[in-house]
C-alpha cells in the first residue's frame, strides 16, 4: 500500500485546476482527508453565509494506487465507480464537474412559477417542430385537465416537452399553466428510467 500517487496529485491539483480555469481560481476550493480508510480530496465552494457547497469527491484505493469517483446509475439503480488513469483525466474530471455545479446553480436561479413573461419571449424565438399533437394525459370531470406535447428544436435537435394545465374555476375562468421543459438526447435515457423505477411512489391525484 502507498500514498505517494495520493500525495503528488493533492500537491499539484489546486495549482493545475486554478491554471486551466479562472473561474474555478475564483471560486473552487479544495480539503483532503488522508486519514479515511480511502484518501478522499473534496471539492467546494464556500457560499455567503460562510458554509460549503461541495461539488466533486475524488477517492484514492491506496492498494490498488488508483483515484475514482462514485456516481449513481439510475438504470441499474447502484453505484458505479469511475478510475481515473492519470492527473490530466483528474483534472479534466473535477473541472467538468464544477461547471456541471455551476450551471445547476444559475438554474436554481429561475423562477419555479412557470415561464414570466421574459422566458415566454425567449422560448418563442426558439424554432420547434412539434412531433406530436397535444395529447391528454390527465382529465378530472370539466374541472382540471393535463397535456403534454412533444417536440424537436431545430437548432440544436434537442427534445421539447410542452405541459399545459388547464383549470376551469367556479366562475367558469379557465386558469392555462404552460411550462416547457428541453431536454438533450443523452439526457432522455436517465429521466425515463428515474421515472419508471419510481412509478410506484406516485400517488393517485385526489381533490
Amino acid at each position: 500500500m502507498s500514498m505517494e500517487w495520493f500525495d503528488r496529485v493533492s500537491s499539484e491539483l489546486q495549482d493545475h485546476l486554478e491554471s486551466i480555469c479562472e473561474k474555478y481560481d475564483q471560486e473552487g476550493n479544495m480539503s483532503i482527508d488522508r486519514g479515511a480508510k480511502h484518501p478522499r480530496i473534496e471539492f467546494f465552494i464556500e457560499t455567503d453565509d460562510d458554509d460549503r457547497e461541495y461539488f466533486c469527491t475524488l477517492f484514492f484505493d491506496p492498494y490498488n494506487e488508483e483515484f475514482y469517483f462514485e456516481t449513481f446509475d439510475f438504470e441499474y439503480e447502484q453505484t458505479t465507480r469511475t478510475i481515473l488513469a492519470d492527473i490530466e483525466e483528474i483534472i479534466e474530471a473535477v473541472h467538468e464537474s464544477f461547471h456541471v455545479y455551476i450551471n445547476d446553480e444559475v438554474e436554481d436561479e429561475i423562477d419555479d412559477d412557470g415561464l414570466d413573461e421574459e422566458e415566454t419571449d425567449i422560448f418563442e424565438e426558439i424554432d420547434v417542430e412539434w412531433e406530436t399533437p397535444e395529447v391528454t394525459a390527465f382529465i378530472y370531470e370539466d374541472e382540471v385537465e393535463v397535456t403534454y406535447q412533444f417536440g424537436i428544436v431545430q437548432e440544436t435537435g434537442d427534445g421539447v416537452l410542452r405541459r399545459v394545465n388547464r383549470i376551469k374555476r367556479e366562475d367558469d375562468d379557465l386558469i392555462k399553466d404552460e411550462t416547457n421543459f428541453i431536454f438533450s438526447k443523452e439526457e432522455a435515457s436517465t429521466i425515463i428510467a428515474m421515472i419508471a423505477s419510481h412509478m410506484d411512489s406516485l400517488s393517485e391525484f385526489e381533490l
